[in-house]
Parts: C-alpha cells; structure tokens; sequence
C-alpha cells in the first residue's frame, strides 16, 4: 500500500509540495454543503489524504475528532474509521487516495442520509 507523504521542495522561485510518486493514486475535491457530513465510513484498499482547500469543519478519524480550517490537513490511514463534517459555510478539501480506488469499497458504520 503506498501512504501519502507529503514533503517540500525549496526552489530559488518558491517551493512545490508533492503529495504522491510514481504510486497509484487518485484525486478529488470533495464539497460538502453548511451542515452535511460524509457518513463514518472506511476503506480495506485504500488510504486517503485530505488537505481543505476553503471553508472548515470537524475531520474524526477513529473516534478522534478536530476542528479543522482552510490550509488544513490530515491523513486517513487505510481501514480506520473516519468522517467530514462541514462548517456553517460548507468545506472543500483535496483528497488524494491511494491504494486501489473503488467506490464500492465504502463500509459505512453511520449515516445520516440512511446509506449505513
């Protein structure tokens, strides 16, 4: 399994972050509406790496829950339970997964939209 580690390069012009090499992985950005949460949910092929892009809101992850802003960021390792729930103005974060990617490989433990 490969597990995101991100690092910074320092240039003469500024820097770049690198999230993933020559690994398997993809990327989304995730919206979630003031108020809504994703249901808590785990993966057995995959880990994922959430950075917000705007907004805020409450990442748990294994029953550890932290408020968490814009620049923000977390690792969710691979078959821990974890959530995102969105502040009163919505989150947007970054997700890179890696791993083998499935939609269906979603093992959801609660939900409020009756999914679990």
């Amino acid at each position: 399994m490969a597990e995101v580690k991100a690092f910074q390069v320092e240039k003469p012009w500024g820097n770049f972050r690198q999230f993933t090499h020559n690994s398997s992985s993809t990327v989304k950005i995730i919206t979630v509406n003031p108020g809504e949460a994703l249901s808590l949910q785990s993966h057995k092929k995959r880990a994922e790496f959430w950075k917000v892009v705007k907004g805020d809101g409450i990442v748990e992850i294994d029953g550890v829950r932290m408020d968490i802003g814009e620049g923000g960021e977390c690792e969710v390792p691979q078959g821990s339970k974890h959530r995102l729930a969105a502040g009163r103005s919505g989150i947007m974060v970054l997700e890179i997964a890696t791993g083998n990617f499935d939609e269906n490989d979603i093992v959801r433990f609660e939900d409020k939209y009756g999914r679990a």
